[in-house]
């Protein structure tokens, strides 16, 4: 195996890998660019075997009614960048009804009675500022 290209500005030969993720980068710039958004430790097969073991997930078709709600990538890296949400999501609570509507066959239902409690409601205002033009 050779020499590795960055992963981030995809032209310099890699010197580093992401302590996390183990995406191969080239400086400190690609570094911390790679960083704007948060990354995840890649899961081994016999963890994505424990993982699908204990966590069941729900199939849905992919069917937008109105194609102007879908995120475009700026609000989608904007959710992922704020610190308030990532914050947020380190509540167990905020968690167990985000695990539940994912896992739910009736995730609208579900949702709806997410949304009537306060964690849940002030989760969802945070990503609507972070989304919405100033």
């Amino acid at each position: 195996m050779g020499p590795k290209k960055c992963q981030v500005c995809d032209e310099a030969t890699s010197k580093y890998k992401c302590p996390t993720c183990l995406i191969h980068y080239c400086s400190v710039v690609c570094f911390k660019k790679h960083k704007e958004i948060p990354c995840v430790k890649p899961i081994s097969p016999s963890e994505a075997k424990l993982t699908s073991a204990s966590v069941s997930h729900v199939e849905r078709p992919y069917h937008v009614d109105e194609p102007s709600e879908v995120l475009q990538q700026m609000q989608l890296e904007s959710i992922a960048s704020s610190s308030e949400i990532r914050d947020a999501l380190k509540d167990e609570e905020l968690q167990k009804l985000i695990y539940n509507i994912d896992c739910s066959p009736d995730a609208e239902n579900e949702l709806d009675r997410a949304m009537q409690v306060d964690v849940f409601r002030k989760f969802a205002d945070k990503i609507l500022s972070s989304i919405s033009p100033p």
